[in-house]
C-alpha cells in the first residue's frame, strides 16, 4: 500500500460505515490521522478502535452546522492542521412528489447537501492555512440523472454536484482542490432494502454492465485518489463510480435482441 497521506489529517463524516468506513481505512492505511464524525456513535466508535492511534472519532448531526464546525475544530485541536475533508454522510428516501412527506424532504437536503455546505465552510479556512488542501464530495449517479421516484435525493445530489464545481472555481487559486465521487449502486446500508429485493438485484444485473454492485471500498479507492496529490491538477470533476451504468443511454441492449446473446 502507498503512503500517499503520511503526516496528512484527514477528516470524514458518515464514517461509521460503508463508504465513509472503507474509506477510513484506506486513508489510514497510507499514513493519514484521522477525525472521524457519525450520528453513529457505537458504529463510529468501534471504527476509531480498530484504526487505533491513527484515529479518534465524535459523533455529529451533519444537519447541525455548528456539530460540523466543532468535528472540524476538534480535528485541528487534536492534530494541529487539517488537509483532507471527505464530505460523505447522507441518507435516501422513495416517493413521488405528491406522496413524499414534506419532512422527509427536508431531512434528505439537509444531510445530503445542506452538511456539504456546512462541511466545507468550516473546512476552508483551515485549508487555506495550510497552504491548501483537498476536498471530496459524495454525490451520486443521481446527482447527475433523473431516478423513477427518488425526488428528493436527485434534487440534493444533483446540488452536490453543481455546488462542487462551484467550489472548485472560487477556491482554486488557493491550492484547494473540490472533487466529487458519483457512486452507482454500491453495496451499504443505504442500499440495504434494495438488496434485499432479489429483482431489484436482478435488475441491477440486468443493467450493470459489469454485471454486479459495486463494493464501498471500490469507492474509497476513487475518493484516496481526488484526495492524493495523484490528483494534484484535477479540480470540480465528478468521478463515476457506477460499473457502467451511466456510460449507456438507457435504450435496449441491442447485442442481446439482435446479436444473438442469451
Amino acid at each position: 500500500m502507498m503512503e500517499r497521506f503520511q503526516g496528512k489529517v484527514v477528516l470524514i463524516t458518515g464514517a461509521a460505515s460503508g463508504i465513509g468506513a472503507a474509506a477510513a481505512r484506506r486513508f489510514a492505511a497510507e499514513g493519514a490521522r484521522l477525525m472521524l464524525g457519525d450520528l453513529n456513535e457505537a458504529g463510529g466508535a468501534e471504527i476509531a478502535r480498530e484504526l487505533k492511534a491513527e484515529a479518534a472519532f465524535l459523533r455529529v448531526d451533519v444537519r447541525d452546522r455548528h456539530q460540523v464546525a466543532a468535528l472540524t475544530d476538534a480535528a485541528v485541536d487534536r492534530y494541529g492542521r487539517l488537509d483532507v475533508v471527505f464530505n460523505n454522510a447522507g441518507v435516501g428516501s422513495y416517493g413521488k412528489a405528491d406522496e413524499l412527506d414534506p419532512e422527509v424532504w427536508q431531512d434528505v437536503i439537509a444531510v445530503d447537501l445542506h452538511s456539504v455546505f456546512y462541511g466545507c465552510r468550516a473546512a476552508i479556512p483551515h485549508l487555506r492555512r495550510a497552504g491548501g488542501g483537498a476536498i471530496v464530495n459524495t454525490a451520486s449517479i443521481s446527482g447527475l440523472h433523473g431516478d423513477y421516484g427518488l425526488g428528493a435525493y436527485n434534487a440534493a445530489k444533483g446540488g452536490v454536484v453543481n455546488y462542487t464545481r462551484t467550489l472548485a472555481i472560487d477556491h482554486a487559486s488557493e491550492q484547494i482542490r473540490v472533487n466529487a465521487v458519483c457512486p452507482g449502486p454500491i453495496d451499504t446500508a443505504l442500499t440495504g432494502p434494495l438488496m434485499a429485493n432479489a429483482k431489484v438485484v436482478a435488475e441491477y444485473q440486468r443493467l450493470i454492465p459489469m454485471g454486479r454492485v459495486g463494493l464501498p471500498e471500490e469507492v474509497a479507492s476513487a475518493v484516496a485518489f481526488l484526495a492524493s496529490d495523484d490528483a494534484a491538477y484535477i479540480t470540480g470533476a465528478m468521478l463515476v463510480v457506477d460499473g457502467g451504468v451511466t456510460a449507456a443511454t438507457g435504450q435496449p441492449n441491442f447485442t442481446r435482441f439482435l446479436g444473438g446473446e442469451a
